[in-house]
């Protein structure tokens, strides 16, 4: 099997979170790839990928992936039922960090149990 073939999962994962400047070639059985990532969130997750691939130290994938916006850790579009303990458990494992996210958003949320579907929250850096 191809390193592209064996990796496919993750040049997958970049078309859907839309990666940048995005540069794919195999050299020697060595995968390369290259791009650039909205936030420091969406990068951790093709890291993330990569290693469920091929191990916590991979031999056959090189990748060099920024971040166009390390000022945030993310943006995030709310959904219906969500919460922000719901929102602060996905980002940061932790739903008791719900206030983080509700201080980095008061200009548009005045008080943390009322979120409305769509409307876009950012997900401060820790």
């Amino acid at each position: 099997m191809s390193a592209k073939a064996k990796y496919q999962p993750v040049l997958d994962l970049g078309l859907k979170l839309n990666i940048k400047d995005g540069d794919v070639t195999e050299d020697g059985g060595v995968l390369k790839i290259k791009g650039v990532a909205a936030t420091p969130y969406e990068k951790n997750i093709l890291w993330d990928k990569i290693k469920e691939i091929g191990g916590e130290k991979p031999s056959d994938i090189k990748a060099n992936i920024t971040v166009a916006d390390e000022s945030v850790y993310h943006r995030h579009t709310v959904k219906s039922g969500e919460s922000l303990s719901k929102i602060a458990k996905h980002y940061y494992g932790d739903a008791m960090k719900y206030n983080k996210i509700f201080e980095a958003n008061t200009n548009i949320l005045k008080n943390p149990d009322v979120i409305h579907p769509d409307q876009v929250l950012v997900i401060p850096n820790l």
